[in-house]
This record gives structure tokens, C-alpha cells and sequence, in this order.
């Protein structure tokens, strides 16, 4: 059950993390940094005659395109997927022991030294502007934490090997065992001999009888 626990964390993460950056998208529309060839693909710039306007001649679609610069898709999606495994490392491996173990350290960082070269792609491609995949490197980390809390304790945590399911598995049986011992324990209370008054007497008496005449 634990990897259905972090497949779920690391699926929800990528899915609200793609949600947000695609309404994100849309409501600022900042160009991305080839937008100019976008609009003129021949590198010839046109404008209107009487209102001097920009008249972009290029694909509708790769116009529409090319207003999606902010934030970064890729940086936003890899930090929130490889931002939730480098969480899950920290707690499996309990990198925060204080017990100075540089290479779990390391196997921490990887993951979001990989997260950061690929946003730093999108920068070498031209194809978004440094604050943008700053922006979405932020996004994705952010709903990467909430996403990993909600499943797991923090890393430094004494209980961050273990999802929070796992705990609250144990808490019912115990509270389930517990009610179990009380019901047996009232059953068997319950169900004792107590003899009958008439029986008591009738005893007291045979012993005083016997008391007396000597036996």
C-alpha cells in the first residue's frame, strides 16, 4: 500500500500543477520569447497601412501558442514531479538524522537538480523567459509540498517513513482491540455463579446444625 500512496501523491501533484499553469497561461498571455518569428514567419514585419498597427500574418494556432509563455509548462510539471520524489527519498531514507549523511543528501538533490536543467532547457530553447520557468519551478515545488503533506509526515519527522494511513491503520485496530478485551471482559463478568438467596441460608443453617451437634 505504500507505493499506491506516493503514485496518488505524485499524480495529483503533476495533475494540479498542469491545472494552474494552464489557467495561469491563460489569464496573462506573456509572449514567449520567439514570438516575433511566430507572428512573421518570413522575418518580414507588416503593418497596417492607416493604423500602423502590427499585423501578424503567421499559423492562428502558433500565434495562440506563443502567448503561453508564463509560466513555464516543463518547469512547473518536473518540479512538481521529481519535487514530490525528492520529498519521498527524504522521508524513505531519512536524510534529515542529523547524522551527516552526504550521500543521502545527494540522493536528495538529484531530483531537483534534474527538475532545474530541464527548466534551464526551456530558457536555451528560447522558448520561455528565465522568470518564467523561475515562476513555474516555484508553482510546481509548492503544490509538490502540500501534495507529499498530505500523505506523509514531514521528512525530519521520527514517523516520516510511514504515509499517515499507515498510522491511523494502527490506531483503529488498537482502539478495535481495545473495545474487543472491554466486551470480554464485561461477558465474562456477567455470566459469573452467584448463589441464590434461599441457597445461602439453607447452607447456614446445615453448617450452625452441624456446629452443634458436635460433627
Amino acid at each position: 500500500m505504500l507505493w499506491l500512496r506516493s503514485d496518488a501523491g505524485i499524480l495529483f501533484s503533476v495533475l494540479i500543477t498542469g491545472v494552474l499553469t494552464d489557467a495561469i497561461k491563460d489569464a496573462v498571455g506573456r509572449p514567449r520569447p520567439n514570438f516575433f518569428w511566430r507572428c512573421f514567419p518570413d522575418g518580414i514585419a507588416v503593418y497596417d497601412n492607416i493604423t500602423t498597427a502590427v499585423i501578424c500574418h503567421g499559423d492562428a494556432s502558433v500565434i495562440k501558442e506563443g502567448h503561453k509563455s508564463f509560466p513555464s509548462g516543463h518547469s512547473s510539471w518536473s518540479f512538481a514531479g521529481l519535487g514530490f520524489l525528492s520529498w519521498y527519498l527524504a522521508g524513505k531514507i531519512t536524510v534529515f538524522d542529523r547524522r551527516g549523511h552526504v550521500a543521502k543528501l545527494c540522493a536528495v538533490i538529484l531530483p531537483l537538480l534534474v527538475a532545474a536543467l530541464i527548466a534551464i532547457s526551456r530558457v536555451d530553447d528560447y522558448w520561455h523567459h528565465w522568470q518564467d520557468v523561475f515562476a513555474g519551478g516555484i508553482l510546481g515545488m509548492v503544490v509538490a509540498s502540500v501534495c507529499y503533506l498530505q500523505f506523509f509526515p514531514p521528512p525530519s519527522d521520527d514517523k516520516g517513513f510511514w504515509p499517515h494511513a499507515h498510522f491511523r491503520d494502527i490506531s483503529e485496530r488498537e482502539e478495535e482491540s481495545r473495545r474487543r478485551r472491554t466486551t470480554e471482559m464485561s461477558n465474562s463478568g456477567s455470566t459469573a455463579v452467584v448463589p441464590r438467596q434461599g441457597e445461602t441460608g439453607a447452607n447456614t443453617s446445615r453448617t450452625l446444625e452441624a456446629m452443634e451437634s458436635g460433627t
